[in-house]
């Protein structure tokens, strides 16, 4: 049976009609993952799409959400099952499509074997590769799971495990083909022929927060003194000022004692809703009267400016945290004891 009009219309035309489907609030949570090309493209032809008619939109939310659940399925159990559960409830010639469409996405990611292995067990596998064998393999896992793994190998391999995994930009499909046949991966005829971009500081971040202190503080001691621009790089990115909200009341206040009312006044402009209320939560009536005033009477901020006042909170915080006196609840092996 014939579809309606959206079946005439590009990935670049039904993104744009997502998007606008979607509203200003969630697509900009959308751009934040996309390149700079993407993010333009996507712009001018938003731009340039006029009236869609309710059916056409209403078939492309349809899609979009099929796609989702595909891969979700996948995911899950792989192509097999998901092929089960959308042949069940879209029958086969739909499920074949909604399959079909997905292309390099059904391609078994690295490693996936790997990612359903428990860690402890992973760890017995792998320890006593090379460093650079083992930082391939936790770019490809989740932060959780590499942050156990990490902690658990020898404090004079953790840092070094650690500035591989930072460093690793682009890896050869035939390299992490070698890698799984070390592992004796069964799924290793299934990886993505494409190169694949993993690793990077950003994947270290996330592998770093949910780790211990001590071990992240070891690793980071060592950076320092390896790669002390790395290290920096790291330590900027390991937390960012929304994730006050990680604190508790009482090290709030802790860390508004030492932060420039002005400085906190420029922070809070660009800060989200939950943010401004925790911290106005712990100021003193008069104090948070003061701030919101002085936000209101300052005008446009430039981000810039705002991203150094929050900086210089971070760093406050930081700083508290290595004094011991705030604590972050940061989950890993950090445990309040009472």
């Amino acid at each position: 049976m014939a579809r309606s009009g959206e079946d005439k219309m590009s990935g670049l035309q039904k993104s744009a009609v997502l998007l606008i489907a979607l509203g200003p609030e969630k697509s900009a949570r959308i751009f934040k993952h996309l390149k700079e090309e993407e993010i333009e493209e996507l712009t001018l032809e938003i731009a340039n799409t006029r009236s869609i008619t309710p059916q056409i939109k209403e078939g492309i939310i349809e899609e979009f959400y099929q796609l989702c659940l595909a891969q979700q399925y996948i995911a899950e159990g792989g192509i097999g099952y998901a092929k089960e559960l959308l042949e069940k409830a879209l029958g086969t010639e739909k499920a074949m499509s909604v399959i079909g469409k997905l292309t390099a996405s059904l391609q078994v990611k690295p490693f996936e074997f790997v990612r359903k292995t428990d860690a402890s067990q992973l760890l017995n596998f792998i320890q006593d590769e090379h460093p650079q064998t083992i930082a391939l393999i936790l770019s490809y896992l989740s932060p959780f799971q590499a942050s156990m793994i990490i902690s658990a190998l020898p404090p004079e391999r953790q840092a070094d495990v650690a500035k591989r995994v930072a460093m690793m930009d682009r890896t050869s499909p035939d390299i992490i083909k070698e890698v799984e046949k070390i592992l004796e991966s069964k799924l290793a005829n299934l990886v993505n022929q494409d190169y694949t971009i993993i690793g990077g500081v950003d994947a270290v971040v996330e592998i770093l927060n949910a780790v211990d202190r001590g071990t992240e503080k070891h690793i980071m001691e060592t950076l320092e003194i390896e790669e002390p621009e790395l290290a920096d790089e790291i330590r900027k990115k390991m937390f960012v000022f929304e994730d006050i909200l990680l604190l508790d009341d009482r090290s709030i206040q802790r860390v508004l004692r030492d932060v420039d009312n002005n400085d906190l006044a420029v922070a809070l402009k660009g800060a989200n809703e939950n943010v401004q209320a925790a911290i106005f939560n712990n100021l003193s009536k008069r104090l948070a009267a003061m701030i919101r005033e002085d936000m209101e009477f300052m005008g446009p901020v430039r981000m810039k400016d705002v991203e150094e006042a929050q900086q210089k909170i971070v760093n406050i915080i930081r700083k508290l945290e290595d004094s011991a006196e705030i604590v972050i609840s940061r989950g890993g092996g950090d445990e309040i004891v009472v």
